[in-house]
């Protein structure tokens, strides 16, 4: 008796099913079609790395996520857990060949063995554009911008960017003295949304002390305008410096664009990862708040200067296209239409293959996607299999079906167009809304 094995898939790995990977392909031609239009060019760089490579400055979180594993030839190898490190490894073996500033997008799989919950999985797909070799706030605000207007070009609707600057958190921790600390105390802050308050608190308080834990939530919790926190917040930093000038600056461009209102300065948001050293940045829906940020980066002028001597700038930030899919859901916005088809050529007899694909490719010609059913059955059910295929229009051969007229069955309104030429198809689908 022959024994099966049980076909199943690891905690937080998926299938896709043709629905929703239409969709799913759909959104990321939208979200390509936005980069390219800044002048993004497209990369792509192997999903297993050296050990080394990935874990050279990724933090304690990221050692403990990791996918990482000893392959058959012995190497100390691991699965990319994001598409920024192994850019900047990137960056320093292409150098040579790379024009500075070089404007990037890379949208691929990454691992991740952390605890799944909604739109978070242990592998997923992250849309990412970055650019290097400028340090200049106008590189800063083009990702912001292109952040923007390509989340809302795909229909999220109302949305926040929350930003903050690296470097001014770190001047005041200058100031406060506990500089030595700030790693620990920039991963804690990271945490503010997912521990809550209380939390945060007692954290600071063991890393800093009571007086400098609450000088630290009083920093962190400053709201107002852009213009009143950016003022708190460079008060508290020991005054005007560089990076508080590059922040008012940034809120400059934001209002020449009149995108102003989409962005709140939170001095809160500090990123987990050590590799960010200047502005930082997540995207929330007004929508679904909860869901958590669809959107994040920041810039990380020092991180491909752990592969090479050259010490080369880069901004840049990342799509979760899987959290961004559960908050279209959730919101109803997903594009669900169940394939790229739009008609098909219905099946008569068999031995008629060949001219039902040379029908089909005719049409094809004349821009109307178009498939070809195999089997030959019962037109009822082939108008059965069309609707579930989500199919507008079936058409219907006549026993010479290149030569003799054909009939389009619209399988919307259930009913024919006979009599019709090759030619008059094309019009006529068109011509139909969707």
């Amino acid at each position: 008796m022959a024994t099966f094995i049980e076909p199943k898939i690891l905690k937080g790995f998926r299938d896709f099913l043709p629905p929703a990977e239409i969709a799913r392909r759909s959104l990321l031609e939208r979200i390509e079609a936005c980069f390219r239009s800044y002048g993004f060019a497209p990369i792509d760089t192997p999903a297993l790395e050296y050990a080394e490579i990935l874990l050279g400055k990724g933090g304690g979180e990221t050692e403990k996520q990791i996918y990482r594993f000893k392959d058959n030839g012995g190497r100390d190898v691991a699965l990319r857990f994001d598409l920024t490190v192994p850019f900047a490894r990137f960056i320093a073996e292409h150098r040579a060949e790379l024009s500075l500033p070089f404007k990037r997008y890379h949208i691929a799989k990454v691992w991740r063995g952390e605890n799944t919950q909604r739109g978070r999985y242990r592998e997923f797909t992250q849309c990412d554009f970055d650019i290097v070799g400028s340090d200049s706030p106008a590189a800063d605000f083009e990702i912001l911008l292109m952040m923007r207007n390509t989340l809302q070009a795909i229909g999220v609707g109302d949305l926040t960017i929350r930003i903050n600057h690296r470097g001014l958190f770190n001047r005041f921790l200058v100031n406060l003295g506990i500089e030595e600390k700030s790693v620990e105390i920039l991963r804690t802050v990271d945490k503010l949304g997912k521990t809550g308050r209380e939390e945060t608190q007692r954290l600071l308080l063991e890393l800093a002390g009571k007086d400098k834990a609450q000088e630290i939530l009083r920093f962190i919790e400053a709201r107002g305008g852009f213009e009143e926190t950016l003022q708190i917040m460079t008060q508290a930093a020991g005054g005007d410096s560089p990076e508080s000038q590059r922040l008012a600056l940034i809120r400059s461009f934001m209002v020449d664009t009149g995108t102003a209102g989409s962005f709140v300065l939170d001095p809160s948001i500090t990123r987990g990862l050590d590799y960010y050293t200047g502005i930082v940045y997540e995207t929330f829906l007004n929508a679904l708040p909860d869901i958590g940020s669809v959107c994040s980066g920041g810039r990380y002028d020092n991180l491909a200067g752990l592969y090479s001597k050259e010490n080369i700038c880069g901004v840049g930030t990342s799509i979760g296209l899987d959290r961004l899919i559960a908050a279209l859901e959730a919101l109803g916005k997903l594009d669900t239409t169940p394939t790229y088809s739009k008609a098909a050529v219905a099946c008569i007899h068999e031995e008629a293959a060949g001219c039902y694909q040379a029908l089909a490719d005719k049409l094809r010609e004349a821009g109307i996607p178009c498939e070809v059913f195999l089997e030959p059955g019962k037109l009822t059910k082939q108008f059965i299999l069309a609707e579930k295929k989500g199919l507008r229009w079936l058409i219907i051969p006549g026993e010479d079906p290149l030569a003799d007229p054909l009939t389009l069955r619209d399988l919307g309104k259930r009913e024919n167009r006979e009599n019709l030429s090759l030619e008059q198809i094309p019009g006529i689908i068109e011509s139909q809304p969707l």
